[in-house]
């Protein structure tokens, strides 16, 4: 959705200014028109728009009056083709960007493990870090799909090593003890050796809502064992005699 903008904003991010005109000097019509567009709207997202849609029509307008073209004549610029694809070249040459490689991507990737995912999990926040990242590197803002495939590669790795981290920790015997709780099995003997009725109650609790992986994890709370119900007492103020279970005659 095309969102409008007001005219502080049209003078800020949509004026053309310095080596910018020179940019669009020698070019004609619509192909003036459709570069200015194209380099102002990189200038200000760190990638190109991916159609007439995106840009809105006040900018449109607005920059159609510097370059002295008919804002209708948009109309006429070609999306596809040789010569867009040449303008966008100039445009990533002119603001010193490149395209994405898969190189920049792994990289991109490791970066979001080491760097942002460690303490962020949230998908929406690990993308502003992601782009804010690309436009420090000079690096096009990847298509949504890749962007999405650098964020998922970024959390996963993150979780393998805070996983790795933690288990790396703990002794073998304490591991094969968790795992049977978390199981749900385990020896009663032992559990009335070892007080483990929280760490049961706990793990139970974990198994069934894990939420984000973190060091949060495994320092929450136990829940508070059920306190036993107190003994009934009779009208008098003292405790009713036990219900021995009815027998049947012989």
């Amino acid at each position: 959705m095309v969102v409008k903008v007001d005219e502080d904003e049209l003078i800020e991010h949509w004026t053309l200014v310095g080596d910018e005109l020179g940019q669009v000097a020698g070019k004609r019509g619509a192909t003036r028109l459709g570069f200015s567009l194209l380099l102002k709207f990189y200038a200000r997202h760190g990638r190109f728009p991916r159609g007439r849609g995106e840009l809105p029509d006040e900018a449109v307008a607005y920059v159609a009056r510097q370059v002295g073209v008919a804002a209708s004549d948009l109309g006429f610029y070609e999306w596809d083709g040789r010569t867009v694809e040449y303008h966008r070249a100039q445009v990533r040459k002119f603001l010193g960007f490149r395209e994405c490689t898969v190189a920049d991507a792994e990289k991109l990737a490791a970066w979001l493990a080491g760097e942002v995912c460690q303490g962020e999990r949230r998908p929406e926040r690990v993308r502003e870090e992601l782009l804010k990242r690309c436009r420090q590197d000079g690096i096009e803002q990847p298509a949504p799909g890749r962007t999405s495939r650098i964020i998922g590669s970024g959390l996963r790795e993150a979780e393998k090593a805070l996983v790795a981290k933690v288990t790396g920790r703990i002794p073998a015997q304490v591991a094969a003890r968790m795992n049977a709780l978390i199981a749900g099995g385990g020896d009663d003997d032992d559990a009335e050796d070892e007080p483990g009725e929280d760490g049961r109650a706990l793990f139970a609790q974990i198994r069934d809502d894990p939420g984000n992986v973190s060091l949060a994890t495994g320092t929450r709370p136990a829940p508070s064992p059920t306190p036993p119900s107190p003994p009934a007492r009779c009208g008098c103020g003292a405790r009713a005699p036990p219900r021995w279970p009815a027998t049947r005659p012989t």
